[in-house]
């Protein structure tokens, strides 16, 4: 057994990089299989709300009373 990768030998190291490449592969036909599933009719990417926008910066003292910068 090799305790570490710097004395491993070829075979070791091709053991590493078969179980790191059946990993990736893995993960990205999850992903994939994830992210190909079907939308229900209803639901859309439309906003349902207004935007909401940034007012002025405020900042609050120590009684509470907000000071506009």
């Amino acid at each position: 057994m090799n305790h570490s990768l710097i004395t491993a030998d070829r075979a070791t190291h091709l053991k590493i990089v078969a179980v790191a490449l059946v990993s990736a592969i893995v993960i990205v036909a999850a992903v994939i299989a994830a992210h190909v599933a079907e939308r229900p009719a209803g639901d859309s990417l439309e906003a349902r709300a207004p935007a909401v926008k940034v007012g002025h910066p405020v900042a609050y003292s120590r009684d509470g009373t907000p000071v506009v910068r």
